[in-house]
């Protein structure tokens, strides 16, 4: 009887430690699988991303809106133009709001933005001091939205009081442009952090009517992005999409005149800046001077604050620019400028800014 129960302790024993192999090398795998299962995305600019990590928002598995910062860089809006009995310039534009796009901000990282005119930012808008500008605003999301310009005119064309319902709402802006500068516009209904946070500004240049030198002229809206909703950003970029720049390097010539209409609209944090490498650059802050106030390499901005910056480079090569707030830096706000050498008369082929038939308006 001792060694039969003994016997059958070890038989016992043996069908445990089995059973328990087994459920290693059976259930174990299945559950490794699982883990390891690959995820496919589209990506912004067609490509395939395949991923088996954590999927931050698995709802937003393709964008609904392409965005192209290099295009949206050097693109300025006139408007469609008639002249005025008293000799002035009638500017019309329409800006159409929504609330339900989605755009793959990072390699699948899909975010809700709002847009003006499908974008983030907006369509950069301009006209001259003195030009007569009608914006019609029509209102195609599902919240209320305005528009509220930075500059002077009438209080009932603040975008403050008068918020314009969705679904098709309508209201037309119009006032003189003015004073001559690079201005913010933004959605201005409330709670407004969440408004301008989701992408609903853009940026409005007023020339001086004397216009200004000849130049490569470009819009940088510096941003951010907070993709979990905690109300600290995530992201942070100049025209939206992190390292956009650095990976897509923005191309000039040496001994040409730049001029970069620089407008800051990031939300959650108190200041940015920019800072250029290997030269230093003239700063007009607001725009709203034609001489300028001082030559750096460095400004900060706390939130709408706005500057127009001119340099030249002298030298070819590639330069770095980008927040000197490593934080920002190091979490997509950075770029390169790759210089070329150029002709030094090749300039006579840049347009002065305020001459409208350069941009066939």
């Amino acid at each position: 009887m001792g060694k039969s129960s003994s016997l059958r302790s070890i038989m016992i024993f043996s069908l445990i430690a089995i059973a328990t192999v087994s459920s290693v090398f059976f259930v174990f795998p299945e559950v490794s699988k699982a883990q390891s299962e690959e995820k496919i995305f589209v990506t912004h600019t067609g490509g395939i991303v395949k991923t088996t990590g954590e999927v931050i928002d698995p709802l937003y598995v393709e964008s609904t809106l392409e965005f192209d910062p290099m295009e949206y860089l050097r693109d300025f809006d006139y408007g469609n133009t008639t002249p005025l009995p008293d000799g002035t310039t009638l500017r019309e534009y329409t800006i159409v709001a929504e609330d339900d796009k989605i755009m793959e901000v990072s390699p699948g990282v899909f975010y809700n933005v709002w847009t003006f005119n499908g974008s983030v930012p907006g369509p950069t808008i301009r006209a001259t001091e003195g030009d007569t500008v009608r914006i019609n605003f029509i209102n195609n999301g599902s919240k209320q939205h305005t528009i509220h310009f930075h500059g002077i005119h009438p209080a009932e064309m603040d975008g403050v009081f008068e918020p314009v319902g969705g679904n098709g709402g309508q209201f037309t802006y119009e006032f003189i442009a003015g004073p001559a500068g690079v201005h913010p516009y933004h959605c201005h209904v409330m709670p407004l952090e969440e408004h301008i946070a989701h992408g609903l500004y853009g940026v409005f240049i007023v020339d001086p009517k004397e216009g200004r030198s000849p130049a490569d002229e470009m819009v940088m809206v510096l941003n951010g992005l907070d993709t979990d909703f905690d109300t600290e950003n995530n992201f942070y970029a100049a025209n939206t999409i992190p390292f956009y720049y650095q990976h897509h390097p923005i191309q000039i010539n040496t001994n040409e005149l730049i001029r970069v209409y620089v407008v800051n609209m990031l939300e959650f944090d108190p200041i940015n800046n920019l800072h250029l490498h290997g030269n230093l650059y003239k700063y007009y802050p607001t725009g709203t001077d034609l001489v300028p106030s001082f030559y750096t390499d460095m400004i900060t901005m706390s939130q709408t604050e706005r500057g127009i910056m001119e340099f030249e480079y002298t030298y070819p090569g590639k330069y770095l620019f980008h927040a000197h707030k490593v934080e920002f830096s190091e979490k997509g706000w950075v770029g390169i400028f790759l210089v070329s050498d150029k002709d030094s008369d090749s300039r006579q082929d840049l347009p002065a800014t305020g001459d409208t038939n350069e941009y066939g308006t």
